[in-house]
């Protein structure tokens, strides 16, 4: 029996909205209590009670640090996936910005309890998430095992999709070494005070719809995928390295796609 989503809760530390960076990784799925049991086993994972405007909804905790949200949507119209939102000082203006350069801005933006968000899509058709909250500088990413460690555009053009983000966001224009954008291990990589957090990649699938996908911190990649497969989950490929670490990818019990990136293998 799973326990339900609402037992157990924590209260987590706030959400920090970083400016033109990925801030914040949200699931929509069909049954909550299903995806916190399953995620929970997986990650580590408690949880808090989140703001429930639209429909139920939870934040994912390791450590009491929020590093994800899970929301319960009954809505066959909404597909169940992961999505990433970049932060942004003004919502209304980044969505005139998205407009003019191809893309499309589906939902909102909107308000609720922790600032205003919208969804939207590159104009490959990938969708993505934006923010206005407490921006606050810094790096929202980390390698703590069960949180965020790496976001990931895999598109059909990784080039034009880079010129699209770095117009809409302004990665140019900021301040000296708040962000770089450059080519490191056949993707385009985007730097924010030195570190890496996110990147932008040709798919290898021709046939593969464009979309943001989130690697989540383990300590061993194999046995987590192990797991996973035990929990439900479907193992999309071998586990395999990478100048980032060991990886693969997964579509959980409800069909959501994931990865989980671990240490390389020392051998």
């Amino acid at each position: 029996m799973t326990e339900p989503a609402t037992a157990g809760l924590e209260r987590g530390a706030v959400v920090r909205c970083v400016p033109a960076a990925p801030s914040w990784v949200s699931l929509t799925a069909g049954d909550l209590d299903g995806a916190t049991a399953f995620y929970g086993e997986l990650l580590g994972w408690t949880f808090s009670r989140g703001p429930d405007r639209w429909g139920p909804y939870v934040r994912a905790l390791v450590g009491g640090t929020s590093v994800a949200g899970i929301s319960g949507s009954s809505d066959l119209q909404l597909p169940v996936a992961w999505t990433t939102f970049f932060g942004t000082e003004d919502a209304d203006a980044l969505a005139e910005r998205i407009r003019a350069r191809g893309g499309t801005v589906a939902i909102g933006p909107l308000g609720f309890d922790a600032g205003r968000i919208a969804i939207a899509s590159d104009r490959s058709g990938a969708p993505f998430g934006f923010w206005e909250g407490d921006a606050r500088a810094g790096v929202v990413l980390n390698e703590m095992p069960g949180a965020p460690a790496w976001i990931e555009l895999r598109t059909k053009d990784a080039f034009d999709s880079a010129l699209f983000y770095g117009e809409v966001f302004g990665w140019d224009n900021r301040e000296p070494g708040e962000f770089d954008v450059r080519w490191e291990h056949d993707r385009v990589v985007l730097r924010s005070h030195g570190h890496g957090v996110a990147a932008l990649v040709n798919a290898t699938d021709p046939e593969a719809r464009p979309s943001w996908n989130v690697y989540f911190s383990v300590a061993d990649a194999d046995a987590s995928a192990a797991l996973a497969e035990r929990l439900g989950a479907d193992v999309l490929g071998e586990v395999r390295d990478s100048p980032y670490g060991r990886w693969v990818d997964l579509r959980d019990p409800q069909g959501g796609r994931f990865s989980l990136l671990g240490p390389r293998d020392p051998a």
